[in-house]
This record gives C-alpha cells, sequence and structure tokens, in this order.
C-alpha cells in the first residue's frame, strides 16, 4: 500500500486587531485630497490619527500629492516581498499603502489612507476593523470639477463617471459625506468621524 504524505494547509495572516483602518474612497472630482489635507490640519495634535503617505510609482514632481516614489521594477519587487499592506493599479500607475502602518494600528491608533475602492474587500480581510468612508457628490458637480481640470474632453468626462465600480463591503463600516458645496462642513465631519474613531480604538485597547 503507497502512503500518500497529507498536504499541509497553508496559514493565512490573521487580521490585524487593533486600532482602525479608514480607507478614503470616491469618485473622481469629489474632492477627497481637499477634504484629507484640512483633516490632516484639524488633527495635527492628536497623534492617534496617522495619514498614510502613499507610494506611487510617478514622479513626485508630476502631481501636487505628497507622496514617497518608486520605479516600476522596484514597486513590483517591494509588493512581491510584501512590503506593503494594500496595493492596486490604476491610470498606468501603481498604487501602495506601505506595511509600515501596522505598527500605528498596533498602537491603538487611526490610520487614515486614499485607497482604491477595489482594495476595500483585501483590507477587510487584513484588518479587523476597517471604516470605509466614501466621499462623493451629485453627478453634476463631479463633471463640472473634473472639466475644471482641463485634463480631458468633456465628451470623456460623463463616460469616466459612469465607469465608478460599486462599493463592495462586507464587514467595514460605511460612513458617506456629501462635498457639493462647504468644504469646511464636509471637512468638519470628516474631522469628526475620525475623532470618534480613534476615541473608539481607545475605548477597545482599555478594554483588552
Amino acid at each position: 500500500m503507497t502512503l500518500t504524505a497529507k498536504a499541509e494547509p497553508i496559514s493565512q495572516p490573521q487580521p490585524v486587531a487593533r486600532g482602525e483602518l479608514v480607507l478614503v474612497v470616491g469618485p473622481s472630482g469629489a474632492g477627497k485630497d481637499t477634504l484629507m489635507l484640512a483633516a490632516r490640519d484639524a488633527l495635527a495634535g492628536d497623534p492617534r490619527i496617522l495619514f498614510a503617505r502613499r507610494i506611487i510609482t510617478r514622479s513626485s514632481h508630476d502631481t501636487a500629492e505628497s507622496h514617497d516614489t518608486l520605479p516600476r521594477e522596484r514597486f513590483d519587487e517591494a509588493r512581491r516581498q510584501g512590503a506593503f499592506l494594500l496595493s492596486w493599479q490604476a491610470h498606468g500607475l501603481g498604487y501602495a499603502i506601505p506595511r509600515s502602518v501596522e505598527s500605528h494600528l498596533a498602537a491603538d491608533g487611526v490610520v487614515v489612507a486614499n485607497v482604491s475602492r477595489t482594495s476595500i474587500p483585501e483590507a477587510e480581510r487584513l484588518v479587523a476593523r476597517v471604516t470605509v468612508l466614501h466621499v462623493t457628490a451629485p453627478q453634476e458637480v463631479l463633471a463640472s470639477r473634473i472639466a475644471a481640470r482641463g485634463r480631458e474632453p468633456l465628451s470623456e468626462v460623463a463616460a469616466r463617471l459612469s465607469r465608478q465600480p460599486p462599493l463592495a463591503i462586507s464587514t467595514a463600516e460605511l460612513v458617506e459625506i456629501v462635498n457639493d458645496a462647504d468644504v469646511a462642513s464636509a471637512a468638519a465631519r470628516l474631522t469628526a468621524v475620525l475623532t470618534r474613531l480613534a476615541d473608539r480604538a481607545a475605548a477597545h485597547a482599555r478594554r483588552s
């Protein structure tokens, strides 16, 4: 009789159980960067909240966003080596959130990351407590903001907005912020949400 060795199951990493991961998502023109910058300034004195610095395969001179740059070859190698908590592709570029933010989560902090909505399922698998913060605005407002950038013909704006995939949320908490007029009010709501989550993380830490 031939004995066949039983295959060992592949172990899966346990989700990060501490802290709060906030994923900021939304369509182009919603004003995610503007609101995040305002919230970061308002919360500069709160060490519990960390705004993750993204890694992108493009020059830092090509955008107003402050980010770290990696050439495509080094980006792909870093991803293979597990250096990223989340990574995704968009517009021919690679984007990532570094795994180093896990240390802030482990210290019962809040990590805020501007990501693609396609990253939500992976984030839910990797982190126990995830909040999806969906920044949006009416279609006509989004179209007007995109057109004002002058980067693409008006005929392509509507098509671009219609290509937005739905939010695939399983276990995350969903918070929606409509940024259609008063930026200060929308930024204040974002700041309040992040403060609430920081308080919740602290409460979980006291109970553990």
